[in-house]
This record gives structure tokens, sequence and C-alpha cells, in this order.
């Protein structure tokens, strides 16, 4: 039946009669009922309901070791631990943590530790220059010893395990750079239930790619190849030996957007091979059109060109627009629009949320006409 368009009307006030009809009243349940009327109000005053903290979803963490994992000493890694000594939520290979910066900025990081340990964390970082200034904030300012915030860790990479969540087989790895940070952890699972696996790890140079030290121990399981000797791996390199149907394979790759969408277009008639990817940079805008967003507190208009997300439109005027992960999952560019109609692209809004006019401006766009944001 359906309660909310029938609601329950009737009160008990007596114990209902025996199933069977024997007694009056169902001796069972009048005891019971005489029972709580003389228990529950003499137990209430001594177990008084008390409101439950907030969780905020904060963790606080403290720097334990700081190592240089780079030989153009570009990337460093963060070891962590709680700051109160205790254990750390647990979590899965592939997954990430929301780290607080001091300046305010929120940024994301893959967890590259293992995954058995609940006393650490770690996370690796490559100084970018040009960047919007948190990976400069980690390498200035960030010291062993200092406390700091983090949310998570949350997963949008999940290694589904061969036997235990895929149909696949065999796995491949692929890795670009800084991209390594995510599928390390995945190479300790896949040992660890001995899976067949290989991976290949590509990068500019062998100075510039991290973690070197720590996939030698895998062996020739591994190849490393950088452009600077090899050139740019084709497609077909990168997947390695397939055969033309049937190859059972499940590819992990985390790297550059081109070489992630040259991978999805090459893999894209082949139902026989999984393709689970990560990128650690905006997405291509598909289907764009050009509009204008209004900022409601100084009426200043914005042009937004057809290839590019509003945050990024946002970003020149306003560089200190809040943003992390630029692909719609961590909300952090989360912004109320005024008027104007939104193309929600994003993954994590409710539907109350939409519908009162929130956007994340890194992904959302205007479904027709312009946008004012209060901003």
């Amino acid at each position: 039946m359906n309660q909310r368009a029938h609601p329950h009307s009737t009160s008990l006030t007596q114990p209902p009669p025996h199933l069977y009809g024997r007694w009056r009243r169902d001796p069972i349940l009048t005891v019971g009922t005489a029972f709580m009327r003389a228990w529950w109000p003499a137990w209430r005053p001594l177990s008084p309901l008390r409101p439950a903290p907030v969780n905020d979803g904060i963790t606080h963490v403290r720097i334990v070791d700081r190592e240089v994992v780079a030989h153009d000493e570009n990337v460093i890694a963060l070891t962590l631990t709680a700051a109160d000594g205790g254990v750390l939520p647990s979590w899965h290979a592939g997954a990430h943590i929301d780290v607080l910066l001091p300046s305010g900025r929120m940024r994301e990081y893959s967890l590259c530790g293992d995954t058995a340990d609940r006393e650490h964390y770690r996370i690796a970082v490559r100084r970018i220059p040009d960047g919007g200034g948190g990976s400069i904030e980690v390498h200035d300012a960030l010291e062993i010893g200092d406390v700091m915030s983090i949310k998570g860790p949350r997963n949008a990479f999940p290694l589904a395990v061969p036997g235990h969540g895929s149909p696949a087989r065999r796995i491949r790895f692929i890795a670009a750079g800084i991209g390594i940070t995510p599928i390390l952890p995945m190479l300790t699972v896949a040992e660890r239930f001995g899976l067949d696996w290989s991976m290949i790890y590509t990068g500019r140079s062998a100075d510039s790619i991290p973690f070197l030290d720590d996939v030698a121990r895998f062996g020739d399981r591994i190849t490393i190849r950088t452009d600077d000797r090899h050139g740019l791996p084709t497609m077909s390199e990168l997947v390695g030996p397939v055969p033309d149907s049937d190859a059972d394979l499940a590819v992990y790759c985390c790297g550059p957007v081109p070489m992630l969408e040259n991978l999805r277009r090459h893999l894209a008639d082949r139902a026989d091979i999984e393709l689970h990817y990560e990128r650690f940079s905006p997405p291509p805008v598909e289907d764009g059109t050009p509009f204008t967003v209004t900022l409601a507190s100084t009426g200043e208009r914005i042009p937004v060109a057809a290839d590019e997300s509003a945050l990024a439109a946002l970003r020149r005027v306003m560089p200190s627009v809040p943003y992390s992960c630029q692909q719609g999952f961590c909300g952090t560019c989360k912004v109320r629009t005024l008027s104007g109609d939104i193309d929600h692209r994003d993954n994590i809004l409710t539907e109350p949320e939409r519908e009162a006019g929130t956007m994340l401006t890194c992904v959302s766009r205007s479904a027709g006409g312009n946008l004012t944001l209060d901003l």
C-alpha cells in the first residue's frame, strides 16, 4: 500500500485479541505492554537523548616524512599520520584525499602508499609553476611536523580485481609521469592477489618520472619508456600485445588528457577490453557553445568560449575563486545561479540542489542564454 497516499490512522490503545480467539486480549502483548508502561518512564531520565557530535568529515594529520622522489627534484612525497596518534580511515587502491592547505585552497592528491597500512597516508605532488598555486604551496610551505587538515579518502578510480568484480583475466597498467600515484597501490594489490598483470610507465625523461626505485622491485613486469629516448608511444605500444578478439583485458590508465583521449578512441570498438582511467587535468569541453556569465556583485560580464569552462573564464578575472578537481566530483567550485538555464554535467549535485540553481563551474555550462552567478 502506498503509505503516503493512504496514511495509517489506527491508534492502538489496548492490546489486540489473541490470534486464535482464545482470549479477549493477547496475554503476551498484555504483559509486554504493562512492562513497557512501567519501565520506560523510569528509564528515560537515566538515559536522556544527547545531541551527537557533528562530523565535518575533516581529519587532522601530521607530516612525518618528506622525500624527493624524482631526479629533477620537482616531485615530493609526503607521509602523513593521524595528528592524535590514532588509526586513519581505511581506503582502497585508486583513492584520493582532499588536502586543505593553509592558504584556504583545497587540492586532491592520490594516495600512493599501501592500503594495508592504517597508520600512514602517502601522497606525491609535482611542482607546477604556472598552475593554480596549490603545488607550489605544498613544496614551499609544508614541512615535517606541520599539522594540516584533509577530507576523505574518496575513490573515483577503483580497482576491480579480476574474479572479484571484473570478468577480465589480465590487467594492463599505463602510467605517465605523476599519473603513477593512483597506480602504485594497485600494483601492490595485484601482487597480493597473484594477478596476471603488466605495466608501461612513460614520461618525458628518466629524471622527470617519480618513484623509479619503488617500481624497480616489480622487475620486468614494468616497462619504462621515456620520450627523449624512444619518442612518443603509440596506443598499441601502451596497451601491449592483445589478440584481435577475446582479449579479456582490463586497462587502468592515468596520465595527460591527450593520451587518455587517444586511448579511448583506440579502444572504442574493443568490447573485450575494459578501460578505466583518471585524469589530473580538466577534460576537454564537448558540444560547447559560447555564453556569458554575469557577476551579481559587480555586474561584470565575462565571456565563456565554446571550448573553455566557466571556471576557466572566472579565473581570468577572479584568480582566488575556489576550485580543486576541475572534473565535477569534489564540489569546491559550487556556486548559486540567480538567473539562466544550466546544463548540468557534474556527478554530485542532488536534484534539490539543481532545482535551487546550484552549479559546478568546472564542468557545467549554460543550457542556452546567459547565467548570472551569486559572486
